[in-house]
């Protein structure tokens, strides 16, 4: 059925023995804050049918001070606990088992109760934190292993202490952020004397059996961080506390190094737990960026851990077990590390979901039921918009057919996975391709559908997508100027290159340009040198001087507004893109007026009276915003054939695929 021998069998943690070696790793979803807990535990428990070997709650508080952010959920009084109740009880109907995450955010927290071991602001919250006093930490420990029983009272399977990401308790372990002078700071034996006591207080609360995940930094990847011998130590002291199992925490929140975007390599930190792994006696489980069976399996095959923890994959494909185990891995939906509707969400203060699947966090109230009446429906354009609305109805069991106009699936994600770092794009687009091929489904490829051919339908969707914009600058013969298209699809572009408009798709074309040769993203020692990312055993906290490779081109990155670009970027990407483009050289300026190309380059006014200036440029290329392609939409609303538009032809706000998916699913769910 198929060949994840290592990833399917199964392991026992004190006395509860898991069903395979994959763990749903902790996500806030901000599904507990809404208070519809029917919701939540319909959630957890299509992740427990689709065969999570144990699942990892988002972080619960252990009391108000440790909450993320005022009002975060936990496990504060009675009904807290039945209704954690209900999540367990749908859990284990489906054959699953789960785990609480208890998270005390310390400096973190986005609150001004928020405590620490020092007083020192957090540089990612207003806040600066109270420092606690003896009786201050002795109620944080408290509350800690209150919060644990009352987790087993609740029906979990046991816990997991988040001690990594620079969250409470990671904050005693360095020096960073710890400069008590008593017994809770100072050595490294008072320094990790907090989250020692903490386990231990933590598996008093729990009694033997249940189990008791550590969630231990391996590598900071911030200033004054832990050494590797600190680590282990660590390490063996949580052990022998009574933990049950090791799970890897990568970086700090406020680390310089991004850990879990596209752009990371996959398993690009799964070498620290490999190492680990000797030096304890009980299990360990290595994270970050493992969005595959195939990629689980290597890693425990080799030795390099014993357990697979997979966190967004399974926002992607709540079935993702289930379709290892039953020889269909090549239908799990990818997660390709893009952020925009989970860790972009979160730190919005939105609920989660996720850009391939619509349905996570929402699988009570977008549901694809059946058809009562199957239906034939034409969907035009096989973007991500059209091939999802064509995926979802023809699963419900109408008979779709599916038009493009061009050779391919995929539309402009196909340009989107030739920009380095998106490399996840690509399986992306070939699950896609893989999902159309449904009896319900005809694809007609290179075929420009007519108004003759649509008006025989009971239901047409229009999903043409976008024509860049023309931003109407004068261009003077002679001169280079070219769309975005022309350059994703392999148009020769000079050495040195200005691009119109900074959003989106100007930063793509950005680090395009500047790139040649190997992607970062696919060679791990690569993308560790130009992030400047060293073995904790040889350097404290795992930093290094960065070494990017030189660019291949000299970019300058302009646009109107008058403001930082890139600004309007994610949330939680934004800043790695500006990172890598400032290391390759890439001259950011924003407040340019363009007056006019010509064979000489691009001239350009910096400010309102401001004389043109010339930037002396070989090519110019245009990224300045995307208009809706509406022709056919306009021609069959003069033909009076009743339509829906969606995705980039409904809206065409930059290549926004997380709005242009959800939209299609949603239309294709109610049909």
């Amino acid at each position: 059925m198929s060949d994840f021998s290592h990833l399917l069998s199964p392991i026992t943690l004190g006395t509860t023995t898991l069903r395979n070696r994959s763990l749903m790793g902790s996500m806030h979803t901000g599904l507990e804050e809404t208070g519809d807990w029917g919701r939540v535990a319909a959630f957890y428990a299509a992740r427990a049918r689709g065969g999570a070997g144990l699942i990892v709650t988002g972080g619960m508080a252990p009391n108000r001070e440790g909450g993320v952010f005022p009002g975060a959920a936990g496990l504060f009084s009675d009904k807290d606990i039945a209704n954690h109740r209900r999540v367990t009880d749908a859990v284990h109907a489906e054959g699953g088992h789960i785990a609480m995450q208890i998270l005390h955010a310390g400096r973190y927290a986005y609150s001004p109760d928020c405590v620490a071991p020092s007083a020192i602001k957090s540089p990612i919250s207003p806040f600066p934190p109270r420092e606690l006093d003896e009786a201050g930490i002795e109620k944080q420990i408290a509350d800690i292993a209150t919060a644990a029983a009352r987790a087993i009272e609740a029906g979990y399977d046991g816990v997991e202490v988040m001690g990594s990401e620079g969250y409470f308790l990671n904050q005693f372990l360095v020096t960073r952020t710890n400069k008590r002078t008593d017994r809770w700071g100072g050595s490294y034996e008072n320094r990790m004397r907090l989250p020692v006591e903490v386990v231990a207080r933590v598996r008093a609360a729990l009694g033997r059996d249940p189990i008791l995940i550590f969630r231990l930094s391996l590598i900071d990847l911030v200033p004054e961080g832990s050494s590797w011998d600190e680590v282990v130590h660590l390490a063996r002291a949580v052990q022998a506390a009574g933990a049950s199992i090791l799970n890897t925490g990568i970086g700090w929140h406020e680390a310089r190094v991004p850990t879990i975007a596209t752009s990371v390599p996959r398993a690009a930190f799964a070498d620290l737990t490999a190492r680990l792994r000797p030096e304890v006696q009980i299990p360990v489980i290595t994270s970050n960026r493992i969005n595959a069976p195939d990629v689980a399996e290597r890693l425990l095959a080799d030795g390099m851990a014993d357990m697979v923890s997979m966190a967004r994959p399974w926002l992607a494909d709540a079935e993702f077990m289930v379709k290892a185990a039953t020889g269909r891995a090549r239908d799990i939906a990818p997660c390709i590390a893009c952020n925009q509707a989970c860790l972009d969400h979160t730190f919005s203060g939105k609920l989660t979901s996720c850009l391939v699947n619509p349905r996570a966090c929402h699988e009570t109230e977008l549901v694809y039921a059946p058809a009562e009446t199957p239906r034939r429906i034409a969907v035009v354009g096989a973007g991500p918009a059209g091939m999802m609305a064509a995926i979802v109805a023809a699963r419900r069991g109408h008979k779709v057919t599916l038009y493009e106009a061009s050779g391919q699936v995929g539309g402009q994600l196909n340009l989107a996975k030739q920009v380095p770092g998106k490399e996840e794009f690509h399986g992306l687009v070939d699950w896609f391709a893989r999902q159309l091929d449904h009896p319900n489904l005809t694809l007609r490829l290179g075929k420009t559908a007519t108004e003759d051919a649509l008006k025989g339908q009971d239901e047409v969707i229009v999903a043409t997508g976008v024509t860049p914009r023309d931003p109407g600058i004068p261009v003077e013969p002679g001169a280079h100027a070219l769309s975005y298209l022309e350059v994703l699809r392999g148009a020769q572009v000079g050495p040195r290159v200005a691009i119109v408009g900074a959003g989106g798709i100007g930063f793509d074309v950005a680090e395009y340009l500047v790139h040649s040769g190997e992607s970062p993203a696919e060679d791990t020692a690569l993308w560790r040198r130009e992030w400047g990312v060293a073995a904790p055993w040889l350097s404290p906290g795992g930093l290094a001087r960065p070494d990017p490779e030189p660019p291949a081109r000299q970019v300058w990155l302009l646009q109107r507004r008058a403001e930082q670009p890139g600004k309007r970027l994610g949330k939680t990407t934004g800043w790695i893109h500006r990172a890598t483009l400032a290391a390759k050289g890439v001259q950011m300026q924003g407040g340019v007026t363009y007056d006019r190309i010509t064979a000489e380059g691009l001239w350009v006014r910096r400010g309102e009276d401001a004389q043109p200036e010339l930037l002396a440029v070989d090519s110019v290329v245009l990224c300045a915003g995307q208009e809706p392609a509406r022709g056919l939409s306009a021609r069959l609303t003069a033909a009076g054939i009743a339509h829906h538009l969606i995705g980039g032809a409904d809206v065409a706000a930059e290549l926004d695929a997380k709005r242009a998916i959800d939209q299609a699913a949603r239309l294709a769910a109610t049909l």
